[in-house]
């Protein structure tokens, strides 16, 4: 990671909350902007990507969290954690069907929130793995350096969730992985009760793969996880 403060960007129309937060990250050792709106939040992050991470509130008038979500999704990579409500099951869904890396129920602990964007900072950053390990399977090659992916040749975009699901899942090929473990290395946070954050983001991958003509090769195990399964199911 870069010796200089994390750039944080956080977007809430509650400007109350925005400045208890800001206020608490800036102490923490973050830098952070604060903006209170959907549509201030796409043109800052659409025109200038010196972000690390991104809190949004999903909850926001005319232009809302998901809208700012889906826009900038489509032109960048910053990790993004979703502020939403405590009971939104089906908003915190979508949101990371939509790309989010990760969410935090609101009112949320600021030291919670400055865990969750610590952790989404170091899958972020983590320095290469010795060797720059490469990892092929199933025409995906990984390359753990890079962080770069390609399916049958072409290149494929992952979140940094993603990328991090896809590494471990191939790592440990042909060994079911619990979804506790998979939370843990990917995540870098502890599974919560009734948590179905992995979940999406395995069907994020699934989808990306099998768009690029691969599919079964994740193997759903019963009251566990996942498993990479080491030779395709054939019909």
């Amino acid at each position: 990671m870069k010796n200089e403060k994390p750039q944080i960007l956080l977007v809430d129309d509650d400007k109350t909350l925005c400045a208890l937060l800001q206020e608490y990250l800036q102490e923490d050792g973050f830098d952070v902007t604060s903006l209170h709106s959907g549509d201030e939040a796409i043109a800052r992050l659409i025109q200038h990507t010196e972000f690390d991470t991104v809190v949004l509130d999903i909850m926001m008038p005319k232009v809302s969290g998901l809208d700012v979500l889906r826009t900038v999704r489509a032109k960048s990579k910053v990790p993004i954690l979703m502020l939403t409500g405590r009971g939104d099951d089906i908003d915190r869904i979508v949101g990371l069907e939509m790309g989010a890396d990760d969410y935090l129920a609101k009112p949320c602990n600021p030291r919670e929130l400055a865990a969750r964007i610590r952790a989404i900072l170091r899958r972020t950053h983590q320095e290469p793995l010795s060797n720059n390990q490469h990892y092929q399977l199933h025409g995906i090659v990984l390359d753990s350096g890079s962080r770069s992916v390609s399916v049958n040749g072409q290149v494929a975009v992952f979140t940094s969730a993603e990328f991090n699901a896809l590494r471990f899942l191939m790592e440990h090929a042909g060994h079911a992985i619990s979804k506790q473990d998979m939370t843990l290395e990917v995540l870098n946070r502890q599974l919560d009760a009734y948590d179905r954050s992995m979940d999406v983001h395995i069907s994020r991958i699934r989808q990306k793969l099998a768009a690029m003509g691969v599919v079964d090769v994740i193997k759903s195990v019963r009251g566990m996880g996942y498993q990479m399964l080491t030779e395709r199911v054939e019909d």
